[in-house]
């Protein structure tokens, strides 16, 4: 009997591509599979549409709730898995029809709990975006310190939904309800429970950005947040680091450095202010690092002079340049 393979999709207000979503899971080459809706209190007629989709396939299960945002609805989506291995899909996106089939192969093969298909990222129009990630040229092992390099230097791929991931792993570790960039948190505890994980170049997870995604647009107050929160994911990678990777303290480092960047080209200039405390201890934490932006190895020059710049005088140089600033590299 083959391993059932548990594919968990989160579901809010998307009633015009859920379709596609379900129809690419649905067709996967590997068929012994359960899908599993979390209708996440949708008002469209997508909560609707979600059972009419789970009567034209048996392997389709429905669960409705309260709107309480992605990780809450993944997180029922886990509670009521039957499956082996666990996968992700977003409600916007789409995969190819041998994703699973080929990620089930390489666990299998490998003796691994995770593994990872490459990713491409199209918009409205059907057109290719520049990759986010690069695929890898082959298959291999990664092991789990290198993965963690990786993402601390942006070249790695955090989402859930790109990879397939044993079911005990979710035994202990949830996805964190009320933050963001919540595949990033999870992920770096995750890494510590295995070896490695395999990674294939295939891009068969696509990624559909359209104008008012549901699943991609924030508010004022979520981009706010967001950028608040990246830089506490950094600290706590910093704090991992410390204790189980020092050999990664550099590029720690500049993970660290690099968030806070994010963050300050990114809030509100409004929010630039005396009683932002989280935007002061930004600022402040960045003074305290002047000699580590100067001599970090992992820093290209153009990140260097734009944490020197905004070091210095942050609200100026953000007025100056505006919200999207380009120094030169």
């Amino acid at each position: 009997m083959e391993d059932l393979i548990s594919v968990i999709v989160p579901v809010y207000n998307i009633r015009d591509y859920l379709p596609r979503c379900v129809e690419s899971i649905c067709n996967q080459t590997y068929s012994h599979l359960e899908i599993i809706l979390v209708d996440d209190g949708s008002n469209d007629g997508t909560e609707k549409l979600v059972d009419e989709l789970a009567a034209k396939d048996t392997r389709i299960r429905v669960f409705h709730k309260e709107n309480g945002g992605s990780s809450s609805a993944r997180n029922l989506g886990i509670r009521q898995a039957q499956g082996r291995w666990l996968g992700f899909v977003d409600s916007d996106d789409f995969i190819s029809p041998q994703m699973y089939e080929r990620l089930i192969r390489a666990v299998k093969q490998e003796g691994l709990s995770m593994a990872q298909i490459s990713r491409d990222e199209m918009d409205e129009q059907g057109k290719l975006l520049p990759n986010v990630c690069e695929p890898p040229s082959r298959q291999y092992i990664c092991p789990s310190q290198e993965f963690l390099r990786q993402l601390l230097l942006h070249q790695g791929d955090c989402s859930y939904c790109t990879k397939l991931i044993a079911r005990e792993l979710f035994d202990k570790y949830t996805f964190p309800e009320g933050v963001l960039n919540e595949d990033f948190y999870l992920l770096l505890q995750m890494l510590q429970e295995i070896e490695g994980a395999v990674i294939l170049p295939q891009q068969e997870y696509h990624v559909f950005y359209r104008i008012g995604s549901n699943t991609r647009k924030k508010s004022k107050n979520e981009f706010s947040r967001v950028f608040m929160d990246i830089v506490n994911h950094a600290d706590f990678a910093a704090r991992l680091v410390e204790k189980k990777y020092p050999e990664l303290k550099q590029e720690a480092l500049r993970f660290s450095l690099y968030q806070r960047l994010e963050y300050l080209l990114h809030i509100p200039i409004v929010m630039m202010e005396r009683k932002n405390t989280f935007y002061q201890s930004v600022k402040g934490w960045l003074r305290k690092h002047g000699k580590d932006i100067l001599t970090n190895p992992c820093l290209t020059r153009r990140d260097r002079s734009y944490l020197l710049l905004l070091t210095v005088a942050p609200k100026t140089v953000r007025r100056v340049h505006g919200w999207k600033m380009k120094v030169f590299s």
